[in-house]
């Protein structure tokens, strides 16, 4: 049977900050949660942009397209803010910031789109160059591999068959890396969306905004909110409430991300409490509202590993 996310899809719900100047690289250490001054060629990052209080305000895939310019790409809805904020934090770095979605052209790949790319971007997170295209590894959707392809916006589209933009989202989700966007900001510190485990927070890196509620929230005892994906037959959207069957009045958690799934319902990423996802009925909603079924992670929480 031919899995359902096979093909090439355009990206307009992403968007790109560019960061230029020999400063670039030292910058974003300062500012993310990953490390960006050990980036190499072959490599890429996921990176949260945090507050002050560690709630996570944007979200990256970063990478390096020359010497002294990285892209980073995020969700278009909180491009503008973010980037405004980020540039407040330049001072006398040697680093200019710009909104680049115009120049970059954005595609999904995934399952046979993937044919004749190097193999190594079967890891998630590496990079590699194929003409002027930059393309990164990410998180396989149900076993399929996916990438992300990155290229001069008058370049033509990678090859591959059509891929439909639901599908993608729905991969997205299945993948179980959230992206930050409008309905989420400042909702969750990194680990809630279980981005230690997912290559998205580096501990041993030097002072970023938020670090010490992050690495607090790592090494204080155990964790009480992480990300699960869950289905459910009725529409689901970011930032939607989740209950749990013992307290009609407190939500339990809340939809990160969510899409229309292929086989009908709709799959998500849902942080919630780790207590509320051992057993009980979950709602979306209200305590009335439609149940939720939580399904297996598609990768080990690095706590098991």
């Amino acid at each position: 049977m031919t899995h359902p996310l096979n093909g090439a899809c355009a990206l307009p719900h992403l968007g790109v900050i560019r960061v230029q100047g020999e400063d670039a690289a030292k910058f974003l250490q300062g500012q993310l949660t990953q490390d960006f001054v050990l980036l190499g060629p072959a490599q890429a990052r996921l990176a949260a942009f945090c507050t002050a209080k560690g709630r996570m305000q944007a979200s990256f895939i970063g990478l390096q397209r020359s010497p002294g310019e990285i892209l980073l790409v995020c969700s278009r809805d909180i491009l503008a803010p973010t980037l405004k904020r980020l540039s407040m934090f330049v001072m006398r770095a040697k680093a200019k910031l710009t909104d680049a979605s115009a120049d970059v052209a954005l595609f999904g790949l995934a399952g046979a789109a993937l044919e004749g790319l190097p193999a190594t971007l079967g890891e998630p997170w590496s990079k590699a160059d194929v003409g002027p295209a930059q393309v990164v590894g990410l998180y396989p959707a149900d076993g399929q591999r996916r990438a992300l392809w990155i290229a001069p916006a008058d370049q033509p589209a990678p090859g591959g068959a059509a891929l439909d933009h639901a599908l993608w989202l729905w991969g997205e989700v299945r993948s179980g890396v959230a992206t930050i966007s409008a309905p989420i900001v400042e909702a969750f510190v990194p680990q809630m969306l279980n981005y230690e485990s997912v290559g998205g927070v580096n501990f041993k890196k030097g002072c970023y905004p938020g670090q010490e509620v992050v690495a607090r929230s790592q090494f204080r005892g155990t964790l009480k909110r992480r990300a699960f994906l869950a289905h459910c037959d009725a529409e689901l959207s970011a930032g939607q409430e989740v209950f749990h069957a013992s307290d009609a009045e407190q939500p339990c958690g809340t939809v990160a991300q969510a899409a229309a799934a292929p086989a009908g319902g709709w799959d998500a990423i849902v942080s919630m409490q780790v207590a509320a996802a051992a057993d009980g009925r979950l709602s979306a909603g209200s305590s009335a509202g439609p149940q939720l079924r939580l399904l297996p992670l598609p990768y080990l929480l690095l706590a098991d590993v």
